[in-house]
């Protein structure tokens, strides 16, 4: 493996926690949107969608650790 994240994955760029959850499944969404916000020691980071498509599956719940390159979300 290579390490590259399929393109229908929206994974972590960083080890922290989920503070929120912008989108739901079904939603659409366009590259560049914000679907949810990661914070590490007290900075919130915002995680974007690279593509244009619609949330087919949620990984992580709001208050869930993740770690650097963690799938947060699939696209269809």
């Amino acid at each position: 493996s290579t390490g590259d994240t399929p393109d229908n994955i929206i994974s972590s760029p960083l080890s922290g926690k989920v503070i929120s959850i912008l989108v739901r499944p079904g939603d659409r969404i366009t590259a560049g949107q914000e679907v949810c916000v990661v914070e590490a020691m007290k900075m919130e980071q915002s995680i974007r969608s690279s593509r244009n498509g619609i949330i087919k599956d949620i990984l992580v719940q709001p208050m869930d650790a993740v770690r650097t390159n963690d799938p947060l979300m699939e696209l269809e």
